[in-house]
């Protein structure tokens, strides 16, 4: 039994090391190209194959500089405004999220960084699970090594959930509001913003309450 489990452990190591290795090797390679797709993109199609239901991909990467600095700061401010201050993790947020859910009783909200969200997207899936949190730390710290601050938000803002579909700043800008990333206006870009912690479900027109705290942190942020 005991060599049993130690040779469990072992392939188990090894099986870690290939995928961290893998991963390694992605992120070096979207240092310079844009992914073609991701593994959640791919979950959203086998689930859609599995209901039986139709499946329409929008999706249109971008460079940083054709998305509207509003949008950026939007989503900076909605999803991580200490994104230039950490280095994977936010220590200090996690640390506030663990104080407020014990006074509470409950876990009140997430404390993903954009780096973590990255790598659940183009590695992992939405599934959430404790096993799924182990793996997404030492990939987000691995990105902040590989690539630059501008690289891994311009990734993201490009192959996130906007809609059921709609990947991509530049598709949700045309899918919600029939404009360009480059175009999209302040007020806009907060609600796009307020929609993606469940972007299959919220509606950026519905979005009133949440999208005017977004543009009170982006004031308070400088922008």
């Amino acid at each position: 039994m005991l060599r049993a489990l130690r040779r469990a452990a072992r392939w188990f190591l090894i099986a870690l090391c290939v995928f961290y290795g893998i991963a390694a090797l992605a992120m070096l390679f979207l240092r310079f190209f844009d992914p073609p797709t991701t593994t959640v993109q791919m979950q959203r199609r086998v689930e859609a194959w599995l209901a039986w239901e139709p499946y329409d991909k929008r999706s249109d990467h971008v460079p940083l500089q054709r998305i509207s600095p509003a949008l950026q700061h939007a989503v900076l401010a909605a999803e991580d405004g200490r994104f230039y201050q950490h280095h994977g993790l936010d220590w200090f947020e996690m640390q506030k999220v663990a104080k407020d859910s014990q006074r509470k009783g409950r876990i009140t909200r997430g404390a993903s960084t954009i780096t973590q969200q990255l790598v659940k997207n183009l590695f992992l899936t939405t599934h959430a699970s404790w096993v799924r949190k182990v793996l997404e730390i030492p990939l987000a710290l691995l990105a902040e090594v590989i690539l630059p601050k501008q690289r891994i938000l311009e990734l993201y803002l490009n192959v996130i959930e906007w809609g059921p579909g709609v990947y991509g700043a530049e598709a949700a800008a045309r899918y919600h509001f029939g404009v360009d990333a480059a175009n999209i206006g302040r007020e806009q870009s907060a609600r796009l913003a307020a929609i993606l912690p469940s972007p299959r479900k919220r509606k950026p027109q519905r979005m009133n309450l949440y999208s005017q705290i977004i543009l009170e942190r982006m004031a308070d942020m400088g922008w």
